[in-house]
């Protein structure tokens, strides 16, 4: 595998959420250790999301990698669609407000919550 499929949550250029995918390439390390560049990043934070966890529309506040340690989590956009997303797999959170607008929960950001039987714990690196 010389290349590895990324998830990005992003503002469009109409100010709603939506996926996207973009293919980064491994093209560090060794044929056994295929890597991608180094990527720098702000610091990580950890979180526990108890069963029935749900949010309210919202944007991220900062560019970050999602992943999924534990349980499922759901994320939800404005037109009605949602991905599912399991232990061990990730996104990219780059749904930010656009520049000048003022959050109408209506038109911007998305939503989250918890799915299942297990309560989600995720871990958020910050790009």
């Amino acid at each position: 595998m010389n290349s590895f499929k990324q998830t990005i949550l992003f503002t469009d250029s109409d100010g709603r959420a939506r996926f996207r995918e973009e293919t980064l390439l491994l093209d560090q390390g060794t044929p056994q250790s295929r890597l991608s560049t180094l990527m720098a990043s702000g610091g990580y934070q950890l979180r526990h999301s108890p069963v029935g966890f749900r949010s309210v529309f919202h944007v991220s506040s900062h560019p970050q990698w999602v992943f999924i340690l534990q349980g499922q989590m759901q994320i939800g956009l404005q037109d009605g669609s949602s991905r599912t997303f399991g232990p061990g797999e990730h996104f990219y959170s780059a749904d930010l407000l656009p520049e000048g607008a003022v959050f109408d929960p209506q038109v911007h950001g998305h939503w989250s919550c918890q799915c299942g039987p297990d309560p989600l714990v995720t871990l958020f690196v910050r790009g």
